[in-house]
């Protein structure tokens, strides 16, 4: 906001749509995969057609528990769904199943990291619903066309308390949201294929007041980026309506990426125009304690455990820890590497190193690196056991693996005659040939400019073409040097 209304501050609230990772719809078994062509996975209960029976997907409803207990939520046992009555063209039934005064998950907190420290974004619930179709605009130029494969998609709506105050906490928030469900499998995070959606509920208000403003909600918007974008838009749209001593209409509204503004769309409803009552076609369900717990023993260890663990049992860096663990695939494969190797910090520069700039110039994800957890740690151990030097190894080896990984690293070196040079009978030679070249770099050294050292070690390793061992070759640098 710009600095004259700086009076004000802004309250937020999330709304996030996370399509789960089911292969099935949420009360029939339609598929629900990504891509297809339009009104492919449309059955009869999908369409609402008369007759038929909802039954609900076991898998969607783990996921929900899933997600609830990694986000500290109260886990409600007595479930019921209803019916959200609104008209819209893409929704088949004229109504949307979900859930109303009973969440499946209450409460909770996703933690964030902002300029002061850590912030708990406190949860208002986590409740499952199914997804509405698809109305497509940039088909036919006169008319909207509709695609109801979406439709009936099993969904979780995260709720956020109006704890959220800058456009940046927002960002960090969807960011760590985003990152969790993928470490859960609980949805793939992607926001570009829809699978990830935001409403962002907006009012300012004067510092010191305690009464919230009129909020706005900015719908399904489809990236971070763009959440950011149309808050920062928003709470500067509403400080100058009370500058201009306009009335703030409550409303929705959506946001146009190319102008970077939001747009009216229709005046709210409130929570009493959809009608909301129990679905009929469908009993209440009761979650055991048993069931809760075998849900909550299959979350995998989150990040913030692993942070923890990396810095403390195998004493990385904070850094080396956070970037290692961002997505859970990545930690996985560290992990299984250094099954086989006890070099940690070398596994850390290997995995950030080499590894990324592969899978970065691939396009790939570590699921499809090539090589195995255990040539991966026979190829550190080639290196940090001085068999190798970090610069062969990385820029020959590696590659040559990466190709035909039927060969171990050690029998690829020595059919390239790649290992490194340690025998000092051999080394002794090329020392005395470069210190004889470079005479008077050699009496510059001895006057002080020890930095000439690199240059006689950098002219060794260039006659060896990098196979001459550097800490060899320094010692007998400088007992040459000294005998001189």
């Amino acid at each position: 906001m710009k600095k004259e209304y700086s009076e004000y501050e802004t309250v937020i609230g999330l709304e996030v749509h996370a399509q789960l990772l089911t292969k099935s719809k949420l009360f029939c078994g339609d598929s629900t995969a990504f891509g297809l062509e339009a009104n492919t996975s449309v059955g009869p209960v999908t369409l609402a057609h008369p007759g038929t029976l909802l039954k609900m997907n076991r898998k969607a409803v783990e996921l929900a528990i899933r997600m609830g207990l990694a986000c500290h939520c109260e886990i409600v046992k007595e479930n019921y769904f209803v019916r959200k009555n609104y008209f819209y063209p893409d929704l088949p039934k004229g109504y949307q199943v979900s859930q109303h005064s009973t969440p499946i998950c209450r409460g909770g907190y996703i933690k964030i990291k902002t300029g002061p420290g850590e912030k708990r974004i406190l949860l208002n619930r986590i409740h499952l619903e199914e997804d509405a179709g698809k109305s497509l605009h940039d088909i036919d130029s006169e008319n909207t066309c509709i695609d109801y494969n979406r439709a009936g998609t099993p969904l979780i709506e995260i709720v956020t308390e109006p704890g959220i105050c800058s456009s940046d906490e927002a960002f960090q928030f969807l960011t760590e949201l985003r990152k969790l469900v993928r470490y859960l499998e609980v949805c793939d995070g992607n926001m570009e294929e829809g699978s990830l959606r935001c409403d962002a509920n907006i009012s300012v208000r004067k510092k010191g007041e305690t009464k919230l403003g009129t909020k706005v909600e900015v719908k399904n918007l489809n990236s971070i980026r763009n959440v950011k974008r149309a808050i920062e838009f928003e709470e500067q749209r509403l400080v100058n309506c009370l500058e201009n001593k306009e009335i703030i209409i409550q409303q929705t509204r959506s946001f146009d990426a190319g102008t970077g503004k939001t747009f009216s769309i229709r005046e709210k409803e409130d929570a009493e125009d959809y009608r909301y009552f129990p679905e009929p076609d469908l009993t209440p369900f009761h979650l055991s304690d048993e069931f809760i717990s075998r849900v909550g023993s299959e979350i995998p260890v989150l990040q913030d455990k692993r942070i923890e663990k990396y810095t403390t049992q195998w004493q990385l860096s904070g850094y080396d820890a956070e970037v290692l663990t961002e997505e859970r695939d990545f930690a996985d494969y560290f992990e299984a590497t250094i099954k086989y190797t006890s070099y940690y910090k070398p596994a850390a520069n290997w995995m950030l190193g080499p590894v990324k700039s592969w899978l970065n110039e691939n396009k790939s994800e570590i699921k499809s690196f090539p090589l195995k957890p255990d040539q991966f740690a026979s190829l550190i151990e080639l290196t940090e056991t001085g068999k190798v030097s970090f610069s062969i190894a990385s820029a020959k080896i590696f590659p040559l693996i990466l190709k035909d990984g039927s060969k171990s690293p050690l029998q690829v070196a020595e059919e390239n005659n790649l290992l490194q040079e340690s025998d000092v009978s051999s080394l002794k030679p090329i020392v005395d040939e470069v210190l004889n070249k470079f005479a008077d770099k050699v009496k510059e050294y001895k006057k002080g400019k020890r930095g000439l050292l690199a240059l006689f070690v950098g002219e060794i390793m260039k006659k060896t073409k990098g196979k001459a061992d550097p800490a060899v070759v320094n010692q007998l640098i400088l007992e040459k040097l000294k005998s001189e």
